[in-house]
C-alpha cells in the first residue's frame, strides 16, 4: 500500500511539473491545427489507386493543390505553432500579475528560428514542421523561463520601463524590450558557439548529425532497428516527433533496403533486407508511434471512461491512416508515467515478433512500396505480397492490446478517483450556494465549477438511456394500509454513483433535455409497475413527478399518447404529480394539456400544494384528483395553530371537491396524529419508509 501511495505521489508530482504542464497544455491548444492538417494529409494520400488518379485530375488538380496548401500551412509549420503555444502555456502558469506575457512568445519564436537555421541560404520550409519539435520545446520553455526572470529583474530595478508618449499598450511593449533582447542574444550566442565548435550550420543540424553518428556505432541487423524503435518512442514520449526527428537516420540506414530487395528479386535473386521503411510503417508503427492502433482498440472495447472513449472515437479515423497526434496529445501519452511502459513495450514487442516472423520465412520479405498512411491488413498484404503480412499485423495488434489493457484500466481507475474527488468539491460548492444558484446557470459560470457542471451535464445526457433508476417511497392511510408509491428520480453515474436529484433536474434543464429525462422517468415507472405492485400491494397508485414546465408541452402530451396507444393507462392508477411551484401560468393551454392527460386515464396530483393563488386556480376546473400538502406546511402542524388552520381549510376544500389529501414529510407519530385530528388521513414520509429501490429487502 505504501509503495502504491509513493508511486501515485511520484506520478502526481511529474504531472504537475511546470514544464510538463506547459508542454501538455501547449500541445492540446494546437490540436485543431493538427486535426485540420491530418485530414488534409489523409485526403492527399488516401491509398487507393483509383482515388489517387481521380484526385489528380479533379478540378484540374486545383483541389489537390488546395489540400497541399492546407497541409503545409498546418503540419508543415507545426513546430512554429508549438513554440508559440508552449510559451503561452508556460506564461499562463508562471506569469505574475501585470506581466506582459506576449513578450515571452515573441522571444521564443525568434529564438526558435535562430536554432532552426532560418538565416541559412539552404533553409527549407519543412524544417519548421514536426522535424523541429525538439527545438520548439527547448525554445518554448527555455526562452519563456529566461524572459520571465529578466522581466522581473528589470521591473524590480525600473530599468526596463520607458515611457514614450501616452499610449499605454505601446509603453507595455517597450517594457519588454530588455528581456526580449537579452533572450534573443543569449540563444543567438549559444547557436554561434555550437556552430563554431561542431562545424554545423545551426543547432538543428547538430541534432541531426548527433543521431546519425549515434546509429553509426550500432551494427546492422536486429539491434539497429530495435534501438531505432526504442529511441523514436522515447522522443515521442517527451513530446518530440520521433519519426521525423530520426528521418535522416531512416533515409540513411533503412529506406535504401527496399530498392536493394527489389533489385535482387528483379535479377532473379532473393530479397535479404528485413529492415525497410515499410517494415516499420506496416508492422511497428501501426496507428502511428507506439503502435497506438492497439491502444485505440483497447480503449474502445475495454475502457469504461466516457471521455476516453469519446477521444478514441474522435481519433479513430486518422489513426486508421497511422496519424495519431490526437491520441498522443489528447490522452495524453506524452509525459504520462503510466503510459511509458506500454508505449515503449508494444512497438518493441511488435518489432521483435515481426523481425522473427520474416527472418524465419513465415512472412515473405518486403518488396513492395507502401504509403505510410496505408491502413493495417491492407498495408501488410501490399508490402509482402502475401496474406501472411496481414496475419502478422493482426497478431501484433492482439499482443499490443493485451499489453495496453492493464495500463488503460489503471488510467480508468485514476480517472474514477479524480472524478470522485472533483465531484465532492463541486457538491460542497453547490450545496453551500444552492439557493443563490437557483436562478443562475451553473454551466455558464466562468470558473472551475462551471467547467465541471458542463462535463457532468454531458455525462447525464449521455447516460439517460441506461443510468436513470427509480426509488419508490410508499404512501399509507391512517389505518396503515399502503395506498400508493411515489417514483423518485435517481441517476446512477457510472463512476461517481448516485447524484443529488435536484442537481440532475437543474442540469437537465440547463442542458435542454429535461423533457427527455422526465419522459424516461415515466417510461421507467411503467416498466417497473409489476414489480412495484408485487412489493407494495395490488391496486395501489404509482405517482411520477413532472415539472410544470414539461407537463404542458405538446411533446410530453404526444409522448403520453404514444404510451397510451401501446398500453392504455385506464385502470392502472398511474398518477402524474405536477410540481406546483414550477408550474407555468394557468391558462387555456395549460387546461387543455392537463385535460388531455386526464382523458387518457392518468390521475393528476398537485405536488407541494399551498393556499397560494396558483394552487386555488388548479382546483377551480376540477382537473385534479389528489392534493399533496407542501412539506413546509406539514412541518409546523404540531407547533403552529395557523398551520393547522390552513391544513384544515385545505382538507375541507378537498372534501367538498371529492379530492384526496396526502401529507408529505410525515416522520413521527406526533405529526401523523396531529394531521389525523384535522382530517388528513393519508401520509408519506420516513415514519413509514424512506424511498427504496425495488431490489431492496426493506
Amino acid at each position: 500500500m505504501k509503495g502504491k501511495t509513493n508511486f501515485s505521489l511520484i506520478i502526481h508530482k511529474i504531472e504537475n511539473w511546470t514544464a510538463v504542464r506547459s508542454i501538455r497544455n501547449g500541445l492540446v491548444h494546437i490540436i485543431p491545427i493538427i486535426i485540420i492538417g491530418a485530414f488534409s494529409l489523409i485526403l492527399q494520400t488516401f491509398p487507393i489507386t483509383a482515388y489517387q488518379n481521380a484526385i489528380k485530375t479533379f478540378l484540374n488538380g486545383y483541389f489537390l493543390e488546395f489540400l497541399s496548401v492546407v497541409n503545409k500551412a498546418t503540419l508543415g509549420v507545426l513546430s512554429v505553432y508549438m513554440t508559440y503555444s508552449i510559451s503561452r502555456a508556460y506564461m499562463r502558469i508562471k506569469a505574475e500579475s501585470g506581466m506582459v506575457t506576449g513578450g515571452a512568445v515573441l522571444a521564443s519564436l525568434v529564438s526558435f528560428f535562430i536554432l532552426a537555421g532560418a538565416y541559412l541560404s539552404d533553409f527549407k520550409i519543412d524544417y519548421l514542421g514536426p522535424k523541429s519539435m525538439f527545438l520548439a520545446i527547448i525554445t518554448g520553455l527555455g526562452a519563456s523561463w529566461l524572459y520571465r526572470r529578466l522581466y522581473i529583474f528589470g521591473q524590480q530595478r525600473k530599468k526596463a520601463q520607458f515611457l514614450v508618449g501616452d499610449n499605454r499598450d505601446f509603453n507595455k511593449m517597450i517594457s519588454t524590450l530588455f528581456p526580449i533582447a537579452v533572450v534573443v542574444l543569449t540563444f543567438a550566442l549559444a547557436n554561434t558557439v555550437v556552430t563554431g565548435i561542431f562545424h554545423v550550420g545551426c543547432f538543428r543540424e547538430l541534432i541531426i548529425k548527433a543521431f546519425n553518428k549515434l546509429f553509426s556505432y550500432i551494427g546492422s541487423g536486429f539491434g539497429k532497428g530495435f534501438f531505432f524503435v526504442f529511441l523514436s518512442s522515447i522522443l515521442w514520449f517527451f513530446g518530440i516527433h520521433g519519426s521525423d526527428t530520426l528521418e535522416n537516420v531512416m533515409q540513411t540506414y533503412f529506406t535504401p533496403n527496399l530498392a536493394a530487395n527489389q533489385a535482387a528479386v528483379a535479377s532473379g535473386g532473393a530479397a535479404s533486407n528485413i529492415l525497410t521503411k515499410q517494415f516499420f510503417d506496416c508492422f511497428v508503427l501501426m496507428g502511428g508511434c507506439g503502435a497506438t492502433i492497439c491502444l485505440l482498440i483497447t480503449i474502445l472495447i475495454f475502457s469504461k471512461n466516457r471521455s476516453r472513449k469519446t477521444l478514441g472515437l474522435t481519433a479513430a479515423f486518422p489513426m486508421i491512416f497511422n496519424i495519431n497526434e490526437l491520441m498522443v496529445f489528447g490522452l495524453p501519452i506524452i509525459f504520462n508515467p503510466i503510459m511509458l511502459i506500454p508505449f515503449l513495450a508494444v512497438p518493441l514487442v511488435c518489432y521483435s515478433i515481426s523481425y522473427g516472423a520474416i527472418a524465419s520465412g513465415l512472412v515473405p520479405m518486403i518488396t513492395h512500396e507502401v504509403e505510410w498512411t496505408t491502413p493495417i491488413l491492407l498495408g501488410g498484404y501490399t508490402a509482402t505480397g502475401s496474406i501472411a503480412g496481414s496475419i502478422l499485423q493482426l497478431v501484433n495488434v492482439v499482443v499490443g492490446v493485451l499489453i495496453y489493457l492493464p495500463f488503460v484500466r489503471i488510467l480508468d481507475k485514476r480517472s474514477a478517483e479524480s472524478a470522485k474527488n472533483n465531484f465532492e468539491t463541486f457538491m460542497k460548492f453547490y450545496k453551500e450556494n444552492e439557493q443563490d444558484l437557483a436562478t443562475v446557470k451553473i454551466t455558464e459560470l466562468g470558473n472551475i465549477y462551471g467547467d465541471y457542471a458542463k462535463d457532468l451535464c454531458n455525462d447525464i445526457r449521455y447516460g439517460l438511456s441506461k443510468n436513470v433508476v427509480l426509488a419508490y417511497q410508499p404512501q399509507y392511510n391512517y389505518e396503515g394500509n399502503c395506498i400508493g408509491a411515489e417514483a423518485l428520480l435517481r441517476y446512477e453515474h457510472p463512476i461517481i454513483g448516485l447524484l443529488y436529484p435536484p442537481l440532475v433536474i437543474k442540469l437537465a434543464e440547463e442542458g435542454e433535455f429535461l423533457a427527455e429525462l422526465e419522459e424516461k422517468v415515466l417510461a421507467k415507472a411503467i416498466e417497473d409497475r409489476p414489480k412495484v405492485l408485487e412489493k407494495f400491494g395490488e391496486g395501489i397508485k404509482i405517482s411520477v413527478n413532472v415539472t410544470g414546465l414539461t407537463v404542458v408541452t405538446e411533446r410530453y402530451i404526444n409522448y403520453c399518447r404514444s404510451l397510451n396507444e401501446k398500453d392504455s393507462f385506464a385502470g392502472k392508477n398511474m398518477c402524474i404529480e405536477v410540481t406546483e411551484q414550477a408550474a407555468v401560468s394557468f391558462d387555456d393551454h395549460t387546461l387543455s394539456a392537463l385535460r388531455a392527460l386526464h382523458d387518457m386515464g392518468l390521475l393528476l396530483a398537485i405536488d407541494d400544494f399551498s393556499m397560494g393563488q396558483t394552487s386555488i386556480h388548479y382546483l377551480k376546473d376540477n382537473m385534479f384528483d389528489i392534493i399533496k400538502l407542501d412539506g413546509s406546511i406539514v412541518g409546523g402542524v404540531c407547533t403552529n395553530d395557523a398551520t393547522r388552520d390552513i391544513i384544515s381549510s385545505i382538507v375541507q376544500l378537498a372534501d367538498s371537491l371529492n379530492l384526496m389529501v396526502l401529507a408529505e414529510y410525515v416522520d413521527s407519530e406526533e405529526k401523523k396524529e396531529a394531521l389525523h385530528n384535522i382530517g388528513c388521513d393519508n401520509y408519506q414520509g420516513w415514519l413509514y419508509s424512506p424511498a427504496v429501490f425495488l431490489d431492496s429487502k426493506e
